[in-house]
């Protein structure tokens, strides 16, 4: 959010988003050395959806704009990298679809479900990638109840069922 000329509102300076965003991260690290934390960095926005919708009564939206979205996506990111913590940038992974303006969100702030996918994706890429032991991906984690049951939904052959833990329900981006 930009700042209001009052000095009200919901406005965070950049070095004091930057420290909070610090004291969040230590005091996670600090929970246990077996933490795991990923931040996600700020998303672009859609404007002009945002005067669209009903948002745009919000006096609360009048203030963002793509460029401080950047701005703090980028304090994130430097921040992660400094501190060691996993992190997914939004505001370009968002931008990424040639149509993200009109696909990525409902109201010009708030995700559409193509908006969460890359959402998704993002976290499930971290997941796949990072060096952390035990591995929290789910295709690495074991799974409870793999064996076979009879009431398992049948398969398509009509004589035996489909163990669901094998199959993929999160789409291709898993």
């Amino acid at each position: 959010m930009l700042p209001h000329s009052t000095g009200l509102g919901p406005h965070v300076p950049l070095p004091e988003y930057i420290e909070n965003m610090r004291k969040i991260a230590l005091h996670l690290k600090s929970l246990s050395a077996k933490t795991r934390i990923i931040f996600l960095s700020a998303p672009p926005i859609n404007k002009q959806q945002i005067f669209e919708s009903h948002l745009s009564t919000d006096f609360a939206v009048w203030g963002r704009t793509n460029e401080s979205c950047r701005i703090y996506s980028e304090a994130c990111l430097k921040l992660c990298q400094e501190m060691d913590v996993k992190a997914i940038d939004l505001w370009t992974a968002m931008q990424q679809r040639d149509d993200w303006l009109t696909t990525c969100f409902m109201d010009g702030i708030h995700f559409s479900s193509e908006g969460s996918k890359i959402v998704v994706k993002e976290i499930l890429k971290v997941l796949r990638e990072a060096d952390w032991e035990p591995s929290l991906h789910w295709r690495s984690l074991p799974t409870e109840f793999d064996e076979d049951s009879t009431y398992y939904p049948v398969a398509p052959d009509g004589q035996s069922t489909v163990n669901v833990s094998d199959t993929n329900i999160y789409g291709p981006w898993e």
